[in-house]
C-alpha cells in the first residue's frame, strides 16, 4: 500500500491539472457545444492510458454526444466504470457568481468538482494506479467507461448504451461523489425512485370588477390542490413530495382560467411511489371551486409523465458492497451503505446489472454555485483530501472484484 501511495502523492499535482483542465469547460446540459468539448478533453486525458474513444449522439439533439472510452481484450473479465460529462451551471451563472476553481485549504471550488468532474478523475486515478500496481489485471481486463452527456436531466438513453457496450461486465461501478468521514467512507446502495407530476386546472375567466360572480378561479383551486399535495409527504415513509412549479393569470383584473403545477414526489419503496401516483390521479373528483353565479365547476387534470425505478439495496449491490468492505478493513478503514435521495445513472443500470454508487471522492453542496458572507451558503467543492484514499479503497476492492469468478 506504501508504495500505491506514494506513487499517487507523486502525480497528485498531475491529477488536479486533469482536474483543472475539465473544471474550466463550462458543461452545462443544454450547453452542447460545451458538453462536447469536455468529451473531447476527457478523451484526450484517457487516451494517455490506452483508452479509445465512441462518441454517441443523444437522443435529444438539444444534447451533447454521450462519450463510451475502452480498452483491453473483448475477451476478458469486463468492468463498466460510470461518470457523466454535464452540470447544472449555466456560463451565466458560473459569472454571475464568480462560480469557477478556486483552491482553498483543503477544498478545490468549481462547477463539477464534486458532482461530477470529481468522479472522473477517481476513474483516472483508479485506472492508472492499477496500471502502476497490477499491471496484469489492467490489461487483461475489458474497460468500459460510460460518460452521460444528460445525467442532470435524466437521460434514459444512455444506460441503454451502457448494457449494450459492456454487456458482459461483472458489475456497474458508479463514480458519484461519496460521502467520507474520516477513515469512515459511505457508499450508495440505494436510491430514491421518483415521479414528476402536472396538475392542469380549467376554469372560466371572468372581468373582475363587472362580472366576477361568474368566473371560476382556477389558480384558486389549484392552489387547495398544491396544499394537499404537499401535505402527502411522509418522512416516516420516507415519501417527499414537492410542487416546484407555478403558473397562472396575466393580469390582476381578470379571473384566472387556467393554472398549472408542476412537481415530483420521491420515495425508496416502490410501493410507495405507486400509492402516491393512485392518489393524484384521483385528484380530478376532488374540484371544490365553481363559479357563484352558476356553479360552473373547475376541471382538474392530472398527468404523470415519467417515473424513475428506485435503486433497490439487493443482493448484488449488498456482494459489491463486501468487495469494499473487505478491503477498507486491510486498510483500516470502514466502509458502511448510504441511502440517498438524489437520482443517478445507478438507478437504471440496478435493474439489469449489480451495481455500487458513490465511489467518487468526498465533497459538499453539489448544484450550489452561490455564496453568502456569513458562509450560510457556499458553493460546489470537493475535499482535494480525499481523492487519494478513495482510490486507494477502490483500486483493493476492485482487484478483489476482479479476481473472483462470480458476476
Amino acid at each position: 500500500m506504501n508504495s500505491a501511495k506514494s506513487y499517487l502523492e507523486s502525480k497528485f499535482p498531475f491529477y488536479l491539472s486533469l482536474l483543472r483542465s475539465m473544471v474550466d469547460i463550462n458543461s452545462f446540459t443544454l450547453n452542447a457545444e460545451g458538453v462536447r468539448k469536455l468529451a473531447e478533453r476527457t478523451t484526450e486525458i484517457f487516451s494517455e492510458l490506452g483508452f479509445q474513444p465512441e462518441y454517441i449522439p443523444s437522443v435529444n439533439p438539444l444534447y451533447g454526444p454521450h462519450l463510451f472510452l475502452s480498452r483491453g481484450p473483448t475477451s476478458g473479465p469486463q468492468l463498466l466504470l460510470v461518470s457523466h460529462l454535464d452540470t447544472v451551471f449555466s456560463e451565466e451563472e458560473e459569472k454571475a457568481n464568480d462560480f469557477r476553481w478556486k483552491e482553498a485549504g483543503d477544498r478545490i471550488y468549481g462547477p463539477g468538482t464534486i458532482d461530477n468532474k470529481g468522479g472522473t478523475l477517481e476513474i483516472y486515478m483508479l485506472l492508472d494506479l492499477l496500471r502502476f500496481s497490477a499491471p496484469e489485471y489492467f490489461e487483461e481486463t475489458r474497460w468500459v467507461i460510460g460518460l452521460n452527456s444528460s445525467e442532470e436531466i435524466g437521460a434514459t438513453d444512455f444506460p441503454e448504451h451502457c448494457l449494450r457496450l459492456a454487456a458482459q461486465a461483472k458489475a456497474a461501478l458508479v463514480f458519484e461523489g461519496g460521502t467520507q468521514k474520516e477513515s469512515e467512507f459511505h457508499l450508495v446502495s440505494a436510491r430514491k425512485g421518483k415521479g414528476d407530476f402536472r396538475i392542469e386546472v380549467e376554469g372560466r375567466g371572468a372581468h373582475t370588477g363587472s362580472n366576477h360572480p361568474e368566473g371560476a378561479n382556477a389558480l384558486r383551486q389549484l392552489c387547495r390542490l398544491v396544499e394537499a399535495v404537499e401535505s402527502q409527504t411522509d418522512y416516516s415513509r420516507k415519501l417527499t413530495v414537492n410542487v416546484g412549479v407555478l403558473n397562472s393569470g396575466e393580469s390582476i383584473n381578470r379571473v384566472p382560467h387556467s393554472a398549472v403545477a408542476e412537481g415530483e414526489f420521491r420515495a425508496f419503496d416502490p410501493l410507495v411511489l405507486k400509492e402516491m401516483q393512485e392518489w393524484l390521479l384521483r385528484l380530478p373528483a376532488t374540484t371544490s371551486v365553481q363559479s357563484a353565479s352558476d356553479g360552473y365547476p373547475c376541471q382538474i387534470r392530472v398527468q404523470l409523465p415519467r417515473l424513475t425505478d428506485p435503486m433497490p439495496e439487493n443482493e448484488g449491490t449488498k456482494s459489491l458492497l463486501r468487495f469494499w468492505q473487505d478491503a477498507a478493513a486491510e486498510l483500516e478503514l470502514k466502509v458502511l451503505p448510504e441511502q440517498r435521495g438524489g437520482l443517478s445513472d445507478a438507478n437504471f443500470l440496478s435493474l439489469h446489472r449489480r451495481t455500487l454508487d458513490g465511489l467518487g471522492p468526498a465533497g459538499k453542496n453539489a448544484h450550489s454555485s452561490e455564496r453568502s458572507e456569513d458562509g450560510k451558503k457556499d458553493q460546489e467543492f470537493l475535499f482535494r483530501d480525499s481523492l487519494v484514499p478513495k482510490t486507494l479503497l477502490n483500486a483493493r476492492a476492485v482487484l478483489k472484484l476482479l479476481a473472483t469468478n462470480d458476476s
